[in-house]
């Protein structure tokens, strides 16, 4: 501020200009003041002072202010801003007339009178405040002004009386630079503030152009009348229209566009319209405009402006185009409610759906239906062909699902191969087991998919509100339970839910419960039956069979678990402790007697499968030739490769494979030629026919056992429980045989007694 220092910064250099076009402004008072103390001091002082000093000093002063002048006009028309330079030699002129003041009081005041002094300090008392008027805004000038000054002042009153005067008049000199420093502080406080609010209006200024050019939203106002005014370029680019174009327009008018002819506008220019003539503020109003011909989603944000007297001026804003925003919040949106693969319904929709039509059903009887849909025989298709083929299927099924159901019915996809319906309303009682028999037959027709002809079909299970439920999660459960009873009766058919599958569900589950804990606390236990040789009579072989006893509920049959241990997926620990148990218990018994364990297709399908045979070989000191491992034709329904490689596995080790209950399902001669077994085992119920000679029994047995001497194997006839079919058996031709007329399952001491002359392992 005093010019001693140069500026800083920008705003230093600022503040600088702006005191000296301020003492600029002001300095024809002080050259006024000069010339006119100068025509005063000749009539009052001539007849005291001599004409050679007045001469003189009036050039001096003269000199002092023309090159007061001549400075200050080098300020003036200096090239580039001002600086501290310019204000020390502002000063510099300054202190030249001060010291020419200086020497007026120190060569009058001792040459006139009273009269002349009291003069004298009065037109020193008007110079030294026109020089503060002038020299206030730079501190610098008016010190080097005011100091010689204030010593003149002392020259003047320097007799010893005088003491007061020349104190009143060193402290008027004082304040008024005093006065100078306040003034020029203010100055420069009051200059850096607007040169402050400059730049960050230039700042701000310039960030709208950059956010114009480059940003993708853009700005927009309206006057009182709300019309555009000052429309911007990039708001015109938007709406493909001219600026010009745009100016005095309605906003509503052209954000409408065709359809401001026939007046029917969407909701959110309804509701910007209101926002406009209510003169409210309004955010992020998403509403849709017609741009072009097209219709695209905007955003809109803006606020009302008033002058400094609070008239209303208009609106004032910000708008940005968010389709593609909008776009995708709908496309996640529809992810969220649908199936990605087959386009329906996902679980969640389905549920609002159903939640809905029980609602509105809720005064009827019946209120609405769910059907829940399970493909049959579709996981033979993902592991024969891969889920792309699957995936492909399933939308078929989307397809011919969508065609079934009427125009009040709601179908989606529940998850894998599960599907399902909401009937909002039921007609009669046949209304469901119609709709449930079309949708059977739809699915359970051919599939062509790619260069495959697909054959699968469909369960279905039902539920009515509110006799089966009366909220959507109880009528769900009673669907699945219903559909869980059209799968166990063979799959193709449709169940209705009823009141006893809720109790059989929960007999099921605790039973999986209780069957858990039987593993746990080994309440299971292993009972063998014999197998004899048809032609000797001797027992070649044993086939384990697991037994459980619980100890409340007691005996339970195999009937009743295995099936809850398949669904559980304990079939596998269950059957891998069997495995090792029988191992055990063979090893006791002679060289040349086998030992059967049943082996169920999920534990085919593990791959430590094979690991663990071996570990119950090893453990039990059995060899592999006398473990003989039963399978049934299920293991081959769904080509599952892996459980080939395993039985291959397995034969490579010298274990024996039996084909357990041939014929009784979907037998095919290719599965012998896949996998080389040692035995087939003919059902009971063929055996029973033959004992009483039906003719497809006996015919089917002789197939068998031809075609078993045939490849080299042996056959095994199960439940031989009479004398004649054991007659019977042997005449067809049959090796071996098992049954109750050769022994009931037995315990292991039991089976070991059967071979008294059998060498016994040693304990441990």
């Amino acid at each position: 501020m005093m010019g001693l220092a140069p500026a800083t910064d920008a705003l230093g250099e600022r503040v600088l200009a702006a005191q000296l076009r301020s003492a600029d402004a002001v300095s024809p008072l002080r050259h006024v003041m000069n010339i006119c103390g100068l025509l005063f001091v000749w009539p009052v002082f001539s007849h005291c002072c001599s004409p050679v000093l007045l001469a003189g000093w009036s050039a001096a002063l003269i000199a002092a202010t023309l090159v007061g002048m001549g400075l200050d006009r080098g300020v003036r028309t200096g090239r580039g801003a001002p600086g501290a330079a310019d204000v020390r030699r502002h000063g510099l002129g300054a202190l030249l007339q001060g010291i020419v003041w200086t020497a007026c009081m120190m060569l009058v005041s001792h040459m006139g009178q009273t009269e002349e002094l009291v003069a004298l300090w009065t037109l020193v008392s008007c110079i030294m405040v026109c020089g503060a008027i002038s020299y206030a805004a730079t501190p610098l000038a008016a010190t080097a002004f005011l100091l010689p000054c204030i010593l003149g002042l002392f020259a003047m009153f320097d007799d010893g009386g005088q003491l007061p005067l020349r104190a009143l008049a060193t402290s008027y000199a004082l304040s008024l630079l005093v006065g100078c420093f306040i003034y020029a502080r203010t100055l420069a406080r009051q200059h850096r503030t607007h040169a402050q609010l400059a730049e960050k209006t230039e700042v701000v200024s310039l960030l709208l152009r950059e956010y114009e050019d480059g940003g993708s939203d853009w700005l927009w106002q309206t006057d009182v009348a709300r019309r555009i005014s000052g429309a911007s370029r990039r708001f015109a680019e938007t709406l493909g229209m001219e600026p010009e174009r745009l100016e005095g327009a309605p906003l509503v008018q052209i954000l409408a566009g065709s359809a401001w002819e026939s007046g029917r506008f969407p909701a959110g220019l309804h509701s910007l319209a209101d926002q406009l003539k209510h003169r409210e503020s309004f955010s992020n109003l998403v509403l849709p405009v017609e741009v072009q011909g097209q219709w695209r989603w905007w955003e809109l944000s803006a606020s009302p402006r008033y002058d400094e007297s609070g008239a209303f001026l208009g609106f004032r804003g910000v708008g940005s185009d968010v389709t593609v925003q909008r776009e995708s919040a709908e496309k996640i949106a529809q992810l969220a409610r649908f199936d990605p693969l087959t386009g329906l319904p996902n679980r969640s929709h389905l549920r609002e759906v159903l939640d809905q039509a029980m609602a509105a059903g809720r005064a009827r009887s019946p209120g609405c239906a769910f059907l829940m849909i399970d493909l049959d025989r579709f996981k033979a298709v993902n592991d024969t062909l891969g889920h792309q083929t699957g995936d492909r299927l399933l939308s078929q099924v989307a397809r011919r699902l969508r065609q079934v159901c009427a125009e009040g019915d709601f179908c989606g996809r529940i998850g894998g191969d599960e599907f399902a319906v909401v009937m909002s309303q039921v007609g009669d009682g046949h209304g469901i087991a119609r709709l449930a028999g079309q949708i059977i037959g739809a699915l359970s027709a051919p599939y062509q998919v790619d260069a495959h002809m697909l054959y699968v079909g469909a369960s279905v299970g039902s539920a009515c509100s509110p006799a089966d439920g009366v909220d959507s999660e109880t009528l769900i459960r009673s669907a699945d339970l219903a559909l869980y009873r059209a799968k166990a009766e063979g799959g193709g058919v449709h169940c209705a839910y009823e009141p006893q599958l809720h109790a059989q569900a929960e007999e099921r589950h605790q039973l999986e419960l209780a069957l858990r804990e039987a593993l746990e606390k080994d309440q299971l236990h292993v009972l063998y039956q014999p197998v004899v040789d048809a032609a000797q009579g001797c027992v070649v072989g044993f086939e384990a069979l697991v037994r459980w006893t619980h100890p409340v509920l007691g005996q339970i049959s195999p009937a009743r678990f295995i099936p809850v241990a398949e669904e559980a997926r304990l079939i596998a620990p269950i059957g891998e402790w069997v495995l090792r148990t029988a191992c055990m218990e063979a090893a006791n018994w002679p060289e040349d007697v086998r030992i059967a364990v049943n082996v169920s297709p999920e534990q085919l399908t593990n791959p430590s499968f094979v690991a663990a045979v071996l570990s119950a070989l090893a453990q039990s000191g059995l060899e592999s030739r006398r473990l003989e491992l039963e399978v049934t034709e299920s293991v081959f329904m769904n080509e599952d490769a892996g459980a080939l490689r395993v039985l291959d596995q397995l034969m490579a080790l010298g274990v024996q494979l039996s084909l357990d209950d041939f014929g009784t399902g979907y037998s095919s001669l290719g599965y012998l030629s896949r996998t080389r077994f040692n035995t087939i085992k003919i059902d009971r119920s063929f055996v029973v026919g033959a004992s009483r000679n039906t003719a497809e029994s006996l015919a089917i047995i002789r197939a068998v056992v031809t075609l078993a001497q045939s490849l080299g194997m042996t056959t095994t006839a199960e439940g031989v429980e009479t004398e004649a079919e054991l007659a019977m058996v042997r005449q067809l031709g049959c090796n071996k045989v098992q049954g109750f007329y050769f022994g009931r399952p037995m315990p292991a001491q039991d089976a070991a007694r059967l071979f008294p002359a059998a060498p016994r392992r040693a304990a441990g």
